[in-house]
């Protein structure tokens, strides 16, 4: 099968290319890299021309005045350019409605353009987007990434990125994409429960982890326990990271002799997976009730990981509390107290460590993964 795959989000579509790779189909990726991670792409079109620093400062300029990027100008150019000659995929998966990361308007030509060659286009519910913001600003979930706005109003400056997703432009946009495609996929259960019963929903398939390349690695043969907290910048808010803050701030001056805090910010995908490697805990996110790429990665790797575990994950995998991954609540006290059990009590981290990584090879399997994918496809 000839397939093509639109877009980036934390090494999700190049481990679901291994994996269909190596079920022997011809798979073509084209992204931006995911921004500063720097993800591998066969086709990669970043804006570059405003990254200049005179150019940046004008771009800027008349972004904040008129509400045009030229960034996102410069990269439909390209990106326009490029996709005439892709031509007779079997498959397109776009792996959002915003696939292109350039303004509504400009999505829809370049998804024509596509829809022109490649009759067969999947949408794959991945990162913020009309859908799941729209539920989420409902309050239909618990907890979501907009607690911190629903919290603080005066947030919407941190929030305007995300909440153009709810935009009457925006919501054309995802209208016009799901009315496109033959069919939509979600990657975890943040996305599959606000699509349950949205027409053309297939139904959820797990993330695809490389095993092959993310070994199991062992870090716990040190006298202090590694405690890694990276932080996206742009997203710090939404992942909950002032709450890890405090708690390791609390952490730090009770257990000084005990452990070693690495905090990272905005670090290339190729640095932050060495610090992966050389954690034995990773602080992910918060907001979230499944695991995101981030924390799957780092689950592969062995590590015991605070992330999106909910009441909702475990019934869905049929598994127990605390036994592969800790559900990081937007509760200080809670995390400072999952954090001194382990670290009072090794023996957990050991176990959880090597369930992680069990659970990683039983549900995200990149090879079974991408034969999930190849079946949806071809319903």
């Amino acid at each position: 099968m000839k397939i093509l795959l639109i877009g980036e989000y934390s090494n999700l579509h190049n481990s679901l290319k291994q994996g269909l790779v190596n079920n022997g189909h011809n798979v073509v990726l084209l992204s931006n890299g995911d921004g500063f991670k720097n993800y591998e792409a066969d086709i990669l079109i970043k804006s570059s021309f405003f990254d200049k620093k005179f150019l940046k400062i004008i771009a800027k300029i008349v972004d904040g005045l008129t509400g045009i990027s030229l960034n996102e100008i410069e990269l439909f150019i390209r990106t326009l350019f490029r996709i005439k000659s892709l031509k007779k995929f079997d498959v397109v998966q776009l792996i959002n409605e915003r696939a292109f990361k350039t303004s509504p308007w400009m999505e829809k030509i370049l998804i024509k353009n596509l829809f022109k060659n490649n009759k067969r286009i999947f949408l794959l519910a991945c990162g913020v987007d009309n859908v799941s913001l729209a539920y989420a600003n409902e309050k239909k979930f618990r907890y979501s990434i907009l607690n911190p706005y629903f919290e603080n109003s005066s947030q919407k400056k941190e929030y305007k990125q995300t909440l153009k997703y709810l935009s009457p432009s925006y919501s054309r946009l995802s209208k016009y994409v799901k009315n496109i495609v033959s069919g939509i996929i979600s990657s975890d259960l943040d996305y599959h429960i606000p699509y349950k019963g949205t027409k053309k929903y297939l139904g959820m398939i797990p993330n695809p982890v490389n095993i092959d390349k993310l070994k199991k690695s062992d870090s716990l043969k040190r006298d202090k326990i590694y405690i890694l907290h990276a932080i996206n910048s742009k997203n710090k808010i939404k992942k909950g990271n002032k709450f890890f803050e405090k708690s390791l701030s609390i952490i730090e001056k009770k257990y000084s002799d005990r452990i070693k805090v690495i905090r990272t910010v905005d670090n290339p995908y190729s640095s932050h997976i060495k610090n992966v490697e050389d954690c034995d805990i990773l602080l992910d996110q918060v907001y979230a009730y499944d695991q995101g790429y981030n924390a799957l990665e780092a689950m592969a790797l062995g590590k015991v990981v605070f992330t999106g575990a909910e009441v909702e994950w475990a019934e869905y995998y049929n598994i127990k509390e605390d036994m592969f991954a800790i559900n990081a609540l937007p509760d200080t006290t809670k995390i400072v107290d999952k954090l001194c059990w382990l670290i009072e009590n090794p023996i957990h981290l050991k176990n959880i460590s090597k369930n992680a990584r069990k659970f990683i090879e039983d549900h995200h399997n990149y090879k079974i993964i991408a034969s999930k994918y190849i079946a949806s496809w071809e319903k």
